[in-house]
């Protein structure tokens, strides 16, 4: 294909304060290489910087947080760039700097399976360009076309003369003339790294342990604080005694701030939260002080059945269908709240002078972590930035920047002093945005012959954009709210086809903030089409993946084909040992899985193994893919055993985990991966099997047990046979 390019050829420029000060490291070269042979580092473009001994580094925009998004998006463009991937590094640049060269790296934000299936054209075109520059420089060198010349192994070579020039020896050249206005990426036919299981470019340090993360962070005379907000959303800080604890060893200052919380900043982070945990403060709980789960559930429980509601899917008159259906069946589910429970709580170093606010931290959204350092820091944008470091677990929770801002508010009362915040794992918990709380009725009628001819579900329960966004809702509607059950389009479509349908949500916004929580509402919509699928299979009498078969448009339905076949679906068992199904189209992607389970007499679930099978369009890396699918089950069962935020009298009552737990390493089955690239489009990878996870363990459930799980999590479940 031919596209039009629009990078700019401008070098990199430190600030003086980075030289001076040694704070700014945003890009790590030219200092890790020496003053020396920082002169001959040269960036191509801002994509690629080459040195003299061809090692190339690649500036990566989105986050880094497990998923292997440095190295899927590194190989796309050294797969254009036609570099020795054996000596491929990569980058950060920073917002901050983005912004100053008229976003060149463009976004920043890296969630909703995003990574590679947004910005997959542009940084190919980034190595594209960079190598073309490469073969014009050689071309120029050799005074020969620069149609006679080729690129392959970070070598760029003279066809008819066979002579050979390296991407270190042509980089200086290179970068001094301007990028060609079109490049014409590869033909996937011709693909030498996409598609390849290549080794991840982030392993040696995270087994050596010299990886850094947002929490590992340090800066000379650098002083460590952790914050107590009210427990309830909403309330405020009544009161405080600082006096009682400014004494305690190590302590240098107690700050209140916004309002609703109180700091201490001491000279280690156990001084600190010792003497927070000693500090007397009063709330003030406000309006929902009083609040208990009971009314939430009362809540989502009216909204099942209220005369109003915003309408996400529909065809056909569903109710009418269902009234005079040969049979109805109606089953009613509910999810509850869950935390994202990062290995990492949030934390972030921050800066602050006067003239400057600088940010050391993990963060899914760098520019939205910049945008939220400036305002907290009263500077414009121009002089603050944020150096994005590995992310401890992102999830979602780390696109949101609400500790970035706390950060600089400490720091800003203690100017030219680096702070470090770290929240405690229970200021995590009990301030989190969770994933939020919904409950659905669905009510599907079948004719004499089985066939599904009415489906009508109702959602009732939270909108992330109401509590996040509110300006993005669609005249009160929250779109997001439909995910897997769209009625068509890129992202998350319904896949079904069902003559009459209605699908809709009864919006219910309890005090509790709702967030963006790995998946997000593919996960509980998914639980609620696929079990229900279930439990319509049985009432038609039929198998439940011919059942399904049998209505599926075809990419769906052959995926889930795939999984089917590759967990042996329908061959015999071992004694006691049953399968369950489930699919979605989540995140561009198109996924299956069958889990495998046995529940003992004693109510003892044991999950043995789950096959996925994913069609992403193109996958950049299968050993990527695979480990993705398998640490999305981790997480997706995790919280489907014991995933549950509940609320007293305002607050969240699961503090740690000894309260909110989280499964172990005994409890993981085995995963099988069946990887179907049909190839003309790029889905996500990170999120859309997380949803299949819990509705095919669910309907396992149900073949060991008779009985039907319409609640998670499963530790609430009584499972014992019959019961």
């Amino acid at each position: 294909m031919t596209i039009q390019t629009s990078l700019g050829r401008r070098h990199f420029l430190v600030s003086g304060a980075a030289v001076a000060g040694g704070f700014s490291l945003g890009f790590r070269i030219p200092f890790d290489e020496g003053a020396a042979q920082a002169a001959e580092v040269k960036e191509v473009n801002a994509w690629v910087v080459i040195h003299p001994d061809d090692k190339v580094v690649i500036r990566i925009a989105r986050s880094e947080m497990g998923q292997g998004t440095l190295t899927g998006l590194a190989q796309l463009v050294a797969e254009e760039l036609e570099c020795d991937w054996s000596k491929v590094t990569t980058e950060y640049p920073t917002p901050g700097e983005n912004l100053r060269r008229n976003r060149v790296w463009r976004n920043f934000s890296t969630g909703g399976s995003r990574g590679i299936r947004e910005s997959n054209e542009y940084v190919r075109e980034g190595g594209a360009v960079a190598r073309e520059m490469l073969i014009a420089a050689a071309a120029a060198e050799w005074k020969v076309p620069a149609g006679e010349c080729t690129a392959a192994d970070s070598v760029v070579t003279h066809t008819p003369s066979g002579r050979k020039l390296g991407y270190g020896h042509l980089a200086a050249a290179a970068a001094r003339l301007d990028p060609p206005k079109q490049v014409k990426l590869k033909d996937p036919k011709d693909w030498k790294l996409i598609g390849k299981p290549l080794k991840r470019l982030d392993t040696r340090e995270k087994v050596n342990g010299s990886q850094i993360y947002g929490i590992d962070f340090r800066l000379p005379n650098m002083l460590v604080a952790t914050v107590k907000a009210c427990p309830v959303p909403g309330g405020k800080l009544k009161s405080h005694d600082a006096a009682k604890v400014e004494k305690m060893p190590g302590v240098k200052k107690v700050v209140a701030i916004d309002g609703n919380a109180v700091v201490v900043v001491a000279d280690t982070y156990w001084n600190a939260h010792t003497a927070l945990a000693a500090l007397p403060v009063e709330w003030d709980t406000g309006k929902f002080g009083d609040v208990q789960q009971d009314a939430i559930t009362a809540m989502l429980k009216e909204g099942l059945d209220a005369s109003e509601a915003f309408i996400g899917n529909k065809a056909g008159d569903a109710k009418a269908a269902i009234a005079g259906a040969a049979k109805k069946v109606e089953a009613t589910y509910a999810f509850p709240w869950q935390y994202h429970a990062t290995m990492e709580p949030m934390n972030a170093t921050a800066l602050y002078t006067p003239e400057k606010c600088e940010v050391w931290c993990g963060t899914q959204n760098g520019e939205a972590a910049l945008a939220v350092a400036a305002e907290a820091a009263e500077l414009p944008v121009a002089k603050c930035d944020v150096y994005k470091l590995m992310l401890g677990g992102g999830f979602g929770r780390r696109g949101r920047s609400d500790y970035v801002r706390q950060a600089v508010l400490v720091a800003k009362q203690m100017p030219g002093t680096p702070v470090k915040l770290i929240w405690s794992r229970e200021e995590d918990a009990t301030h989190c945005q969770y994933h939020p709380t919904t409950m659905c009725k669905l009510t599907g009628g079948l004719d004499a012959s089985g066939k599904l001819v009415g489906l009508q579900v109702r959602i009732s329960g939270q909108s992330i954009l109401a509590s996040l966004f509110p300006q993005s809702l669609q005249n009160g509607k929250d779109p997001a709210t439909f995910q897997g059950l769209q009625p068509g389009g890129p992202e998350a479509a319904f896949g079904y086809e069902v003559p009459n349908l209605l699908i809709d949500h009864a919006m219910r916004n309890p005090h509790i903030p709702a967030g963006f929580w790995r998946g997000v509402n593919v996960n509980q919509n998914a639980i609620y089409v696929e079990c229900f699928m279930d439990e319509l299979a049985e009432a038609a009498g039929q198998d439940p993946l011919a059942f399904r078969l049998g209505m599926l448009k075809p990419k769906y339905a052959t995926v889930l084909k795939a999984a089917a076949e590759k967990a042996g679906y329908g061959k015999p068992l071992p004694e006691g040992h049953h399968h369950g199904i489930a699919q979605v189209m989540g995140y561009g992607s198109y996924v299956a899985g069958v889990a495998e389970v046995s529940v003992s007499d004693d109510g003892t679930l044991r999950m043995h193994k789950i096959t996925a099978a994913t069609d992403p369009g193109y996958g950049v890396n299968p050993w990527l893919i695979d480990r993705q699918v398998a640490g999305s089950f981790v997480y997706g069962l995790s919280a489907a055993l014991y995933g549950e935020i509940t609320v007293k009298d305002g607050a969240v009552e699961q503090t740690n985990f000894d309260s909110y737990n989280v499964m172990r390493i005994d409890e993981m089955p085995e995963v099988a991966v069946a990887l179907v690239p049909s190839g003309g489009f790029w889905g996500g990878v990170g999120e859309p099997t997380i949803a299949v996870a819990a509705p095919a363990v669910l309907n396992g459930i149900y073949k060991a047990t008779g009985k039907r799980v319409r609640e998670l999590p499963l530790m609430n479940q009584n499972l014992k046979k019959g019961a």
